[in-house]
């Protein structure tokens, strides 16, 4: 426990963001040469997404994966249109990756709409359930996994 005199930590990513990434590696690692996808409603050149980025590439490589040498990640960053998340979520489905972490409702809404059997672990979706994305939160079934660091 930090003293309240103690300096603030330097800011890196959210706990909850280290975390799911950790959790959709461990999902990747069925092959040696594992393919993973990320699809996220900010814009690719946004801090927060830059920083997501990082930190999935900082624990891919704490958990043995080098990008380029045993697994390959896909990032798309939408900006906020919807036309080309549509367009990325079909083309990182197309890629036929081992996972792809959807970040938000959107990102996840799409990914659902055109596969249901790569694996998606969600975060950020307000009302899974309610959106028919999963069955319960305990038991998802299907493809989707919810994920929630605390």
């Amino acid at each position: 426990m930090r003293s309240s005199n103690e300096p603030p930590r330097p800011h890196r990513a959210s706990r909850g963001h280290s975390s799911y990434v950790a959790a959709w590696c461990a999902c990747a690692a069925a092959r040696a040469d594992a393919a993973c996808g990320l699809l996220g409603s900010r814009a690719a050149d946004d801090p927060d997404a830059k920083n997501i980025t990082s930190v999935t590439l900082d624990e891919l490589r704490l958990l043995g994966w080098t990008e380029g040498r045993n697994i390959q990640v896909e990032s798309r960053w939408t900006g906020g249109d919807i036309e080309v998340r549509h367009k990325h979520a079909a083309e990182l489905v197309a890629m036929a990756p081992e996972v792809i972490l959807a970040i938000g409702s959107g990102a996840m809404g799409d990914l659902r709409r055109v596969t249901h059997t790569v694996p998606i672990v969600f975060v950020q979706v307000s009302d899974p359930v309610g959106a028919g994305y999963v069955r319960s939160l305990g038991k998802p079934g299907g493809n989707a996994h919810w994920f929630h660091a605390t």
